[in-house]
Formats: structure tokens, C-alpha cells, sequence
């Protein structure tokens, strides 16, 4: 059986690499840059390279901790596409004290 491959970002270099998983091996290099690549998980759709806001979006799910991997009945689930969809749900977690990694997963935000 072929191993399973994972999603790996660079966000500098705005690409993303398809590799296989291997628990032991955590940290990965750009083979542009040599920086690190950020695992994105399995079910990763990347913007395109010239999308500047799209990669802009996606740096902030990253580093707040919001992966991309599939659950038991499909895909991640939702995930913030625009720069005010990031910054509604960055207001609401700000308001109701809720972490924000989790306010960035959430579909609907309570009115």
C-alpha cells in the first residue's frame, strides 16, 4: 500500500507540497527557500499563487493552529476564505473571550 500523503505549506515562498506523513519526521524544508514547511493536513486546497489575500487568510489559520484534515464524514469542516470573514470572527472572539482558533472554525457567528 502507498504511503499517506499530507498537505506541507511555505507561506513565504506561497507554495505547498504534497509528502508523506511520517510521525518521527516533524520538521521539513522548503526545497525553494530552506525554510520550514507547516503541516497543513490531508484534505488542503491551496489559493493560487498570485491570490495575495487568500495567502494572507491562510497565514493567519495557520498560525493560529487551525489545520485542514478530513473527519469521518468528509472534508475539515469550515474554514474562513476572505480577510473579513477572518477579521468578523478575530472581533467575535475578542468580545465573547472564546480562543480564537476556535472562533476561525466556527460556520455561523451568534448574533
Amino acid at each position: 500500500m502507498p504511503p499517506f500523503k499530507t498537505s506541507y505549506v511555505c507561506l513565504p515562498c506561497r507554495a505547498s507540497y504534497k509528502q508523506p506523513y511520517d510521525r518521527q519526521r516533524e520538521d521539513r524544508i522548503c526545497p525553494r527557500c530552506a525554510g520550514v514547511l507547516i503541516h497543513a493536513g490531508s484534505a488542503f486546497a491551496p489559493p493560487k499563487r498570485r491570490d495575495t489575500a487568500g495567502w494572507r487568510t491562510l497565514s493567519v489559520l495557520l498560525n493560529a493552529g487551525v489545520r485542514f484534515h478530513k473527519s469521518c464524514c468528509g472534508g475539515p469542516g469550515y474554514r474562513p476564505r476572505t480577510l473579513s470573514e477572518v477579521k468578523e470572527r478575530m472581533a467575535y472572539a475578542e468580545r465573547t473571550g472564546e480562543p480564537f482558533a476556535q472562533a476561525l472554525v466556527r460556520p455561523e457567528l451568534p448574533r
